[in-house]
């Protein structure tokens, strides 16, 4: 019986394999791969438990700060013909892990709209109430400077109160076009 322990206890020092594969998450651009132009910056990172290996974009190896590392920042830029497409992000950890990620991106040069469906007075306090909408997604409403809590979407509804003779409202969607207005 005595034999047995060693043999227990070497057991539970066996080697676990590495089944984690690495995570890809992309930072910028903020909300989606939207921008007003057809070549812009992709960047974020990549995490693995055991440290990433190598990381390509369309087939096309993107050098890594330091190869080895559980966290590797990366960034590359895009050059989409046409209005949109598709950039595959393939990343393999040191066990030979591989994910890969679908990143669809695309030009949007329509500029969101904003129209304001009350404005109230009180002296100088004024409340501003309205809606901004967008073909593709607004991501800001900003009222005097403020950015407001929205839940981003094609369609906003905003309610803010701030000081003045007038509230200057910016509305920004996910590509960056923005339209400003003064409700007075």
């Amino acid at each position: 019986m005595l034999a047995a322990v060693p043999a227990l206890l070497l057991a539970s020092c066996a080697a676990r394999t590495d089944t984690f594969k690495p995570r890809i998450v992309v930072t910028n651009p903020d909300g989606g791969g939207a921008s007003t132009t057809r070549s812009f910056l992709v960047s974020g990172y990549v995490l693995d438990d055991q440290g990433v290996k190598s990381l390509e974009v369309q087939g096309v190896n993107v050098p890594l700060e330091a190869a080895g590392e559980k966290i590797q920042p990366f960034s590359f830029r895009t050059l989409i013909q046409g209005s949109s497409a598709t950039y595959t992000i393939r990343a393999t950890d040191l066990s030979g892990n591989v994910s890969a990620l679908s990143l669809p991106v695309r030009v949007d040069t329509v500029k969101p709209t904003v129209k304001v469906t009350k404005l109230e007075r009180d002296g100088q306090n004024i409340r501003v109430s309205g809606v901004a909408t967008d073909d593709q997604r607004v991501s800001q409403v900003i009222v005097d400077g403020n950015r407001l809590n929205i839940t981003p979407g094609t369609r906003v509804e905003f309610y803010a109160e701030t000081s003045g003779t007038y509230a200057d409202i910016q509305v920004r969607d996910a590509a960056g076009n923005t339209v400003s207005m003064r409700a007075q």
